[in-house]
């Protein structure tokens, strides 16, 4: 790997340790200090890579705790590439990196098929001995994806106009979201516009160590960006997971095409609604006089925290008339991404989880609320309860509907 990250900021202190969800629950992961700047001085010595490394789940705790600014997920991140490249990458992390091109390969099996073919319990006893554990929430394909829907959806004609990055998530499973996201924009005044050239962030391959596949989707989404940047025209994710791809983690890892291309930013999508309500854009008092009362516990995510832009999604939440919108406060989830979905981890992401299952559990909230989409499938693997979008709860709640269950 050409890009480096000097560990010499460190200054041994330990706060990263202290905060490591990972570290807390299992001795298999060294810490974050320990495998990320102590160890990187071994790797620049030509020494062999620790197998703890492994068990880093690029929270961004670290990163967010660090009073040194030492970008210790990305010193992992970036040993963890090198490592993959010496000595390649087993099928299971491929499988788990590479999620919207399974999709694109599948789009012509119905939906039914692909989630008795991917979730039946002979498939997942497969799956399990590929390494994928057998009792992971592998979220179930959408009938049509995001972007299907989005092309056959009549918006209204309106002179503003907003750009919408999905993520994989929304886009394969849970398109509804994205649909729900359109609504919100259109009645704040803006057209959507969901270009068909971007493809994923390129984050589940950086986890996994697929680093050149990572820079062939940094270089096609950042030229896409640049040109809506060009035109003047905001382009808007509901993912934090892509947000701080685009924001901290493209910048540090292929410097040479943010150079080329311009930064690459994607505005939260929550924070840019909030704005629209501090403008009057967007009335969050207009709820049907039936609609009852809500109270809903709200999970920020580890990549939201460490953008620091607050929580917009739950201040959005707690704009809503009629709603209680609680802070549950409670850690990381412990999905991570594919992270918690490794047989290896399974138990671990599930230990690194149960503060915030049990929290969600005695909330005595309706639901929970979350902006990350494997954070929504993990709580309700967790806890049991449904989760959602906050901007799929406001629409619901302007619409005066109550929400029957979901798939994350």
């Amino acid at each position: 790997m050409s890009v480096r990250i000097s560990p010499d900021k460190c200054i041994a202190c330990t706060t990263c340790v202290v905060h490591c969800p990972v570290a807390r629950v299992t001795p298999k992961f060294l810490g974050p200090r320990m495998i990320g700047p102590a160890y990187e001085r071994f790797r620049l010595l030509g020494l062999a890579e620790d197998e703890s490394l492994t068990y880093c789940a690029n929270c961004k705790n670290c990163d967010i705790t660090c009073p040194q600014g030492v970008p210790v997920s990305s010193i992992n991140m970036l040993a963890r590439a090198e490592h993959c490249r010496k000595h390649g990458a087993g099928l299971r992390d491929w499988v788990l990196a590479h999620g919207e091109l399974q999709a694109k390969l599948l789009q012509l099996i119905p939906a039914g098929l692909k989630n008795f073919g991917m979730l039946n319990p002979v498939t997942r006893k497969v799956l399990d001995m590929l390494g994928i554990d057998r009792r992971a929430p592998l979220p179930p394909f959408a009938p049509k994806t995001f972007r299907q829907l989005a092309r056959k959806l009549e918006q209204p004609s309106l002179p503003r106009k907003v750009v919408f990055f999905p993520g994989c998530y929304v886009d394969v499973y849970d398109p509804q979201t994205g649909l729900d996201m359109i609504w919100a924009f259109n009645r704040a005044g803006y057209e959507v516009i969901t270009p068909e050239k971007f493809g994923c962030c390129g984050l589940p391959m950086i986890a996994n160590g697929f680093w050149k596949d990572s820079r062939r989707q940094a270089k096609r989404n950042l030229a896409e960006l640049a040109r809506w940047r060009e035109q003047g025209i905001p382009v808007v994710t509901g993912c934090p997971s892509c947000a701080l791809m685009f924001r901290a983690d493209l910048p540090e890892f292929f410097p040479d095409l943010v150079e080329k291309y311009g930064m690459g930013v994607l505005e939260d999508a929550q924070d840019f609604l909030l704005e629209c309500v501090e403008r009057d854009e967007l009335p969050l008092d207009a709820a049907p006089a039936a609609a009852r009362d809500l109270r809903i516990i709200y999970h920020a995510p580890c990549h939201l925290r460490a953008q620091g832009n607050g929580l917009p999604g739950l201040r959005l939440l707690r704009h809503l008339k009629g709603v209680t919108a609680l802070n549950a406060d409670a850690g990381c989830c412990g999905i991570s991404g594919s992270y918690g979905f490794k047989k290896e981890k399974y138990d671990i992401a599930q230990e690194i989880g149960a503060e915030l299952f049990h929290t969600v559990r005695e909330s005595g909230a309706a639901f929970a609320a979350s902006e990350c989409g494997t954070c929504r499938v993990q709580i309700r693997h967790g806890s049991g309860k449904t989760a959602l979008h906050p901007v799929s709860i406001l629409r619901m709640r302007l619409e005066g509907r109550q929400p029957s269950g979901s798939q994350g």
